[in-house]
């Protein structure tokens, strides 16, 4: 008897996730055969069904179909709010107080409504395109084509990041130019550098002949062996010191939380390019920093 149980395991959470899920989604046949598969299944979920976490029983179609179709939303969501960062800078707007007003809407909600430089890792892009690919399988391709786009946008955020940098750099040019990269994992609390925009950056970077050096809190070894042609370094003083660009591209607790007017006197020039929107630019500009960020004035 076959069975179809996706799972919604989110990267770094994966234990916390098992024990207590957000919801379960039983793929069953019909009949006999599907209801001696809950009875089954209830048994193995016991603990978490007892905590109230919701049961999905549905058809096997339907059951694969989930954990792919809540990645493209998530997907989705992240690439809109990416595409009105894209509106925000030619218009004069600023994506966060956007995403704050828009997310008031119990309809639409805060999460994953932040801009910036996208997503990678190794379940979102490749749900995505594997949503697609199935999809044309079945000959249901146009259903699903507005994914293509969703890709698109967020591979887009990634040049849109080099642009920033040459912006901020006050016509000195690339080539040459000392750019410490802040983040490597694809996403905080992770190792991962699976498609990682935060690495893809900083590889753009060096192909253009910018010194690149790369530090972060778990990802510096994976991204080591992914790209062994970066500079890399253990801590964020020893990555800034004497660089010309700062750029925040993985959004880790420590990160958030730098004193700009520490890192003043170690960096060449205080310039620095928020690519997840995670900083106090406020606090840095009062620090003396210049201070760019994808879809902010």
């Amino acid at each position: 008897m076959l069975v179809w149980n996706p799972e919604f395991l989110r990267e770094g959470f994966a234990v916390e996730d098992t024990l207590h899920p957000d919801r379960l989604v039983y793929g069953v046949p019909e009949g006999e055969a599907g209801r001696r598969a809950v009875d089954v299944l209830d048994a193995v979920y016991a603990a978490p069904l007892g905590e109230g976490t919701p049961r999905i029983v549905t058809d096997l179609p339907t059951a694969e179909l989930v954990k792919v179709a809540a990645n493209s939303f998530l997907a989705t969501k992240i690439s809109f709010i990416n595409a009105m960062a894209e509106l925000c800078e030619v218009a004069g707007g600023d994506v966060t107080r956007l995403a704050d007003a828009i997310g008031v809407d119990c309809r639409i909600g805060r999460r994953f409504l932040n801009a910036g430089l996208g997503f990678g890792g190794g379940c979102l892009p490749k749900d995505i395109r594997a949503f697609m690919a199935r999809a044309e399988e079945l000959h249901a391709d146009p259903a699903v084509s507005f994914l293509r786009e969703v890709d698109s946008i967020n591979m887009r955020r990634r040049e849109r990041m080099v642009d920033l940098t040459v912006g901020v750099l006050d016509g000195r040019p690339l080539a040459g130019a000392r750019i410490a990269v802040l983040g490597a994992a694809f996403k905080p609390d992770s190792d991962d550098v699976r498609d990682s925009p935060a690495l893809d950056v900083a590889e753009r970077l060096h192909q253009r002949s910018a010194r690149v050096v790369v530090t972060d809190p778990q990802a510096v070894p994976n991204a080591r062996r992914k790209a062994p042609q970066l500079r890399y370094a253990e801590t964020v003083e020893e990555a800034v010191d004497g660089v010309d660009a700062v750029l925040v591209l993985t959004e880790w607790s420590e990160y958030r939380t730098l004193d700009p007017g520490k890192l003043t006197g170690l960096v060449a020039s205080p310039r620095v390019v928020d690519g997840r929107n995670a900083l106090d630019a406020q606090a840095w500009r009062e620090a003396g920093w210049t201070y760019r960020a994808l879809g902010r004035p």
